[in-house]
């Protein structure tokens, strides 16, 4: 079996990290979805797909999977940039773009 373990990031509905501390371990799937011919829904036999397990950190979550005999994948989180931003800048005098409203 493999796994998946990773950093989940925020969505977009959040402005804050609160969520995006812990790590996550996902087993990557063994069948291929199928979809229904009569309903029209998806569905695999494969139940290790709705399994997801959350650690407080990288470590735990790869001796877990090491515990448990899974090879594993660690996708390592991208680092993020932020950009400084003004409110006062969007009523500069020389700004670029048009005003939209």
């Amino acid at each position: 079996m493999r796994v998946r373990i990773y950093q989940p990031t925020k969505t977009a509905m959040q402005s804050g990290n609160g969520s995006t501390k812990q790590w996550v371990m996902e087993f990557e799937p063994e069948a291929r979805r199928e979809r229904d011919s009569l309903m029209g829904w998806t569905s695999s036999g494969d139940t290790l797909g709705q399994v997801r397990l959350t650690f407080a950190s990288k470590e735990e979550a790869i001796a877990h999977a090491l515990r448990a005999g899974y090879a594993y994948t660690v996708q390592e989180p991208a680092a993020r940039t932020l950009r400084p931003k003004s409110y006062s800048d969007n009523f500069r005098y020389d700004r670029i773009g048009a005003w939209t409203h």
